[in-house]
């Protein structure tokens, strides 16, 4: 992890947080891809392991199983280097959920996508959801936004 955050857009990573946690994962990784993009090298793996969580969620709505497990997989392990906490993200809590989802996505197969679409539809209710005796968390990043320092 490196030992500082280097300077990147706040509003736009809280409003990317905002999107995901609201469940509009295709907005979610637009907006984290442009911070991705312009990002120092030290932090470019911490966005692009939250926006890949969020296209693996986006595909798990679509019931696209491989793209789901492949990409919660490549997720996870991009964050793992950030965790416990990074830029006001509560990473560790993310990774348990990101990697239960996994385990769950992995132990159902492809023939459970659906109900597992289903499990994440209640999980954007704020509902933890039981399928085939796997309980399943709500998706919720934790976020400690700094104050707003901006007027409009």
């Amino acid at each position: 992890m490196p030992s500082e955050p280097l300077q990147t857009d706040d509003a736009q990573l809280h409003t990317g947080i905002q999107q995901f946690n609201q469940g509009d994962y295709y907005a979610c990784h637009d907006t984290l891809e442009a911070i991705w993009m312009e990002a120092e090298v030290p932090e470019k793996p911490f966005f692009q392991g939250i926006l890949q969580l969020a296209v693996a969620l986006y595909h798990l709505g679509n019931q696209n199983w491989q793209g789901t497990a492949i990409l919660l997989g490549e997720g996870i392990r991009r964050l793992e280097p950030f965790e416990p906490q990074y830029r006001g993200v509560d990473v560790t809590p993310l990774l348990d959920c990101a990697s239960a989802w996994l385990e769950a996505v992995q132990q159902l197969g492809v023939e459970q996508v659906g109900n597992l679409a289903t499990a994440l539809q209640h999980s954007q209710l704020g509902q933890t959801t039981t399928l085939a005796a796997i309980s399943l968390p709500q998706w919720q990043i934790h976020y400690d936004h700094p104050a707003d320092s901006t007027t409009d």
